[in-house]
């Protein structure tokens, strides 16, 4: 089997030869000549899988080690008879641990009290769901919002208007999406934030393009939104720097790269293939340890904090904001626990 491997993937070089022969490229140096003999492809979200990327090729399946799907031409892929696999729920705990520790530090700088506050979550998947178990474990009421879920299957979830009128931090855990009913290209833009009644704080790890930019913008300089943490950006890696200085904690899509979720997107992603191939083999990645004497506060608030500060990665991109990719790509060793 030959196999080409996005090379910023980590923990697999040591377990992908064992399906095959490996070529091992940059995410964004794909190219039908590179992939043309290929029989699977495991790809993350800097390479655009479509037509120009595949047509002709020998390429069977193709895997994103990512729970976000839209840089990949699904429609095209199902045309062409050529597989596709995300990794659902790889870094949940990982985006959910992000979430806490902004909710943490919003707190402490007493933008909110997370005592009588309510948050609203819009997307109740795998993240969605750990992001609910968190904040109502540091006192949050708890609104869920996630209409295809509704759709379905029904149970307690509430509406979009009402996490408008009464939310007020607002977290966006969706797909990104453009056509059907359920679009979220710009679901946050100005009739959303103008329809907002509690001076909400505004969180996207989603997709950047879930808000408007210049929206939020907006009412952040009118004070209809008083403050925002912003995780996934319009135009990556070339992101609104207004945006970025008004945040209040700012980062460069890092929310899911916990050493943990990394690891957990790395195996499944071989296992998708070993599965799609027929293969029976099962893959053993674990994440390094953290070094002696970095988690060394008995309090439960402050361990968290010591596990995770976004403000540190915050600060490295409002200082250096043309390193971007380059934030992503050297980012340091983080454990959930």
């Amino acid at each position: 089997m030959r196999l080409v491997i996005d090379n910023k993937i980590p923990y697999i070089r040591s377990q992908a030869e064992r399906l095959g022969e490996v070529t091992y490229a940059a995410g964004s140096e794909f190219t039908p000549e590179l992939v043309k003999d290929a029989d699977a492809l495991i790809v993350r979200t800097r390479t655009q899988v479509n037509r120009s990327l595949l047509e002709g090729s020998n390429v069977k399946l193709v895997v994103t080690a990512t729970i976000g799907f839209d840089h990949i031409d699904t429609e095209y892929l199902e045309q062409a008879g050529i597989a596709w696999t995300n990794c659902p729920g790889c870094n949940a705990g990982s985006v959910a641990q992000y979430v806490e520790s902004a909710l943490i530090l919003l707190h402490r700088e007493g933008i909110i009290n997370l005592s009588n506050s309510t948050i609203g979550i819009v997307g109740v998947g795998h993240v969605g769901t750990k992001v609910a178990k968190v904040a109502a474990e540091l006192g949050c009421s708890v609104l869920r919002c996630d209409p295809p879920r509704q759709a379905k299957e029904g149970g307690y979830f509430v509406s979009l208007a009402e996490i408008q009128q009464r939310a007020d931090i607002i977290t966006f855990h969706t797909p990104l999406t453009s056509e059907g009913e359920y679009a979220t290209l710009h679901m946050a833009g100005e009739t959303f934030f103008n329809g907002t009644k509690c001076r909400p704080v505004i969180i996207n790890t989603s997709r950047g393009e879930v808000i408007k930019t210049e929206a939020l913008l907006q009412a952040l300089e009118q004070g209809i939104v008083r403050a925002a943490v912003i995780d996934t950006w319009e135009g990556e890696p070339h992101i609104n720097r207004d945006l970025l200085q008004k945040s209040f904690i700012a980062t460069p899509h890092i929310a899911g790269y916990s050493a943990d979720g990394k690891a957990n997107a790395t195996r499944m992603s071989l296992e998708a293939v070993a599965r799609f191939f027929g293969i029976d083999m099962e893959f053993d990645i674990q994440p390094p340890t953290l070094p002696e004497g970095v988690i060394t506060s008995d309090d439960v608030i402050e361990r968290k904090l010591q596990f995770y500060n976004p403000l540190d990665d915050s600060q490295k991109l409002k200082a250096n904001p043309e390193d971007f990719e380059h934030l992503r790509e050297q980012y340091p060793l983080r454990r959930e626990k």
